[in-house]
C-alpha cells in the first residue's frame, strides 16, 4: 500500500480564484500535471469537500488538503554543512544566503553534491514546509553554476507572499555577466521564447513554442576581449541569460555549453559561466517595506575580470 504525505493549507488572499492546479503549484510545489493527477485520484479536498476537476476555482481562507504519494518524495535531504554558503540575512520569515558554485538549491535526480537546503537543515534553520519535500520553502533557483544572493522562506506566509511575488515579477533580480565582445546595442532587451533544446536534454534554446521570456541588459563595462554587462530579468526561466546571450552571439565567458571559447576560458582559469547574481530586491513578507540584499563577485570571477581589465 503507497504510504501518502498529508498536508493542509489555507488559501492566502493572493490565491484567490485561481485554479485549484494552479493553487497546489504554488502551495506545495507540485507540477499543473501532477496537481491534475493528485485530484484526477482523489488525493485533493478542498474544506472537506472532494475536487470536481483541475479548473475548480480556490476562495481565499478555503482549506486545501492534499495528500501526495510517498514516491514523489523520494529525492533525500542530506542535512550537511556546505563550506562557502554565507547567511546574509536572518529573521523569522526569511534567510537570504550567498551561494557559492558547485551547489544546487535543492536535490534532484542524478545530483549528488551539496545543496542550500541540505546546508539549511545541517546548521538547523527552520524552512516553511510548503513546497515538494525536497524544495520546502525555495520560491527561486540559481544553477549549480552560478552563484549569488537568492531567499528562502522561513514562514508559510513567507513563502505565499515570495512565491507571488516571483510569479508576478516584483522581484528585482540583477546579475552581473562577462560576455564575450561587445553587445550591439550596448544596452537592449532581449524577448525570446525558451524552450527545452531538441538535441540536448541538458541544454535551452530560443524556440518557437517556448516559454515567454525577457532579459533586459546594459553595458557596464567594455573591454578588449569581452563585456561586463548588467542585466535584470523580468521572467525566470532555467538558463535564461546564458541562452539570450548565446542568442545575441555573445555568450557568458567561461559558459562552454552554450559556445563559449573554450581557450579563453582556459586563460582565465574559469571552469563555469562568468555569472553572478549580485542583487535581490522584493517587499519583505512580514513588514512590507522594500529590502534588497547584494552579494560580491567570488575569488573566480573577480580573478577573470581583473586579466580582461589587464588585457586592454
Amino acid at each position: 500500500m503507497t504510504n501518502l504525505d498529508h498536508r493542509s493549507l489555507p488559501v492566502p488572499d493572493s490565491l484567490e480564484g485561481e485554479r485549484i492546479d494552479v493553487a497546489m503549484s504554488q502551495l506545495f510545489g507540485v507540477s499543473r500535471t501532477r496537481a491534475a493527477e493528485l485530484i484526477s485520484l482523489n488525493h485533493v479536498r478542498l474544506d472537506g469537500a472532494g475536487v470536481s476537476g483541475k479548473s475548480e476555482r480556490v476562495l481565499a481562507g478555503s482549506v486545501l488538503d492534499v495528500s501526495i504519494p510517498a514516491e514523489v518524495n523520494q529525492l533525500e535531504i542530506v542535512p550537511e554543512i556546505v563550506e562557502g554558503i554565507k547567511i546574509i540575512h536572518d529573521d523569522d520569515a526569511i534567510v537570504v544566503i550567498d551561494k557559492p558554485v558547485g551547489v544546487a538549491v535543492h536535490p534532484s535526480p542524478g545530483w549528488k553534491g551539496p545543496t542550500v537546503v541540505g546546508h539549511l537543515a545541517g546548521a538547523g534553520f527552520r524552512i516553511s514546509t510548503s513546497g515538494a519535500k525536497e524544495r520546502e520553502g525555495i520560491v527561486q533557483r540559481l544553477d549549480v553554476g552560478t552563484s549569488g544572493v537568492m531567499v528562502i522562506a522561513k514562514s508559510e506566509h513567507a513563502y505565499s507572499i515570495l512565491k507571488n511575488a516571483f510569479r508576478h515579477r516584483t522581484v528585482d533580480k540583477t546579475y552581473h555577466a562577462l560576455v564575450q565582445g561587445h553587445a550591439d546595442p550596448l544596452a537592449g532587451t532581449v524577448d525570446a521564447p525558451i524552450g527545452r533544446h531538441p538535441g540536448a536534454d541538458y541544454k535551452f534554446a530560443v524556440l518557437e513554442g517556448g516559454r515567454a521570456s525577457v532579459t533586459h541588459y546594459e553595458t557596464l563595462e567594455a573591454h578588449r576581449f569581452a563585456s561586463l554587462l548588467e542585466v535584470h530579468l523580468e521572467t525566470g526561466r532555467t538558463h535564461q541569460i546564458r541562452v539570450h546571450m548565446a542568442a545575441l552571439k555573445h555568450p557568458c565567458v567561461g559558459d562552454i555549453t552554450y559556445g563559449a571559447d573554450p581557450t579563453l576560458a582556459k586563460r582565465l582559469k574559469l571552469t563555469r559561466q562568468w555569472l553572478h547574481a549580485v542583487e535581490l530586491g522584493f517587499e519583505h513578507p512580514d513588514g512590507g517595506e522594500y529590502v534588497t540584499f547584494k552579494s560580491t563577485y567570488p575569488d573566480d570571477l573577480a580573478h577573470a575580470l581583473e586579466v580582461i581589465r589587464d588585457s586592454d
